[in-house]
């Protein structure tokens, strides 16, 4: 149960994407926000600023829907894991916090090529890769591995990027050919770690 007494009955709410991690903003949860959140599956919160509950989204689109949620060892913080509908900040940007670059586009890329699975077009580079098959798609890592191998070898260090770049890519793909994730994949790297 949540101890909403220590923060004159407001907690703090830190907004993760549930995919790459990335911290997208802080709020605050009042009892009725944390309800709320729990039954519709989108963040709500209690606007300071407001005083009035507001939910993620609500003008925008841009509604964080929650996967998960955590509560800390002295059950006055929430961690809510989401999948974020658009920008999470006003301004337009991913996160409400200026970092330079996204540190795990990789499985922003990831969630992005499910997508294109998910909502095929003809104009998408993956799909056109998914209608040739398995096969196909296999062919292609094999190519930009050895591209990669090349470059690392004989190139520059911008040729050996962008080979590199065009190799993870086109594995992400295949990985969802599988039905598999890079999730997949990092756990079980951890477990060859240990």
């Amino acid at each position: 149960m949540l101890d909403f007494a220590k923060g004159d009955g407001l907690v703090p709410v830190i907004v993760q994407d549930e995919q790459t991690l990335e911290v997208l903003m802080l709020g605050y949860m009042n009892q009725e926000a944390w309800e709320k959140t729990q039954a519709e599956g989108r963040v709500t919160f209690y606007s300071r600023s407001k005083e009035r509950l507001w939910t993620k989204g609500e003008e925008s689109g841009h509604f964080l829907n929650v996967v998960s949620t955590h509560i800390d060892c002295d059950k006055d913080t929430i961690l809510i894991k989401v999948q974020p509908a658009g920008p999470t900040c006003h301004t337009g940007s991913r996160s409400c916090f200026n970092t330079e670059f996204n540190q795990n586009f990789l499985l922003q890329l990831e969630r992005i090529v499910h997508q294109r699975y998910d909502e095929p077009s003809e104009e998408s580079y993956v799909n056109r890769l998914r209608t040739r098959g398995i096969n196909k798609i296999a062919q292609k890592v094999g190519e930009e591995a050895v591209e990669t191998v090349i470059a690392a070898l004989a190139e520059t260090e911008t040729d050996f990027i962008n080979e590199s770049s065009d190799l993870l890519f086109h594995l992400i793909v295949l990985l969802r050919e599988k039905g598999l994730d890079l999730k997949t994949i990092a756990k079980n790297l951890e477990g060859r770690h240990q």
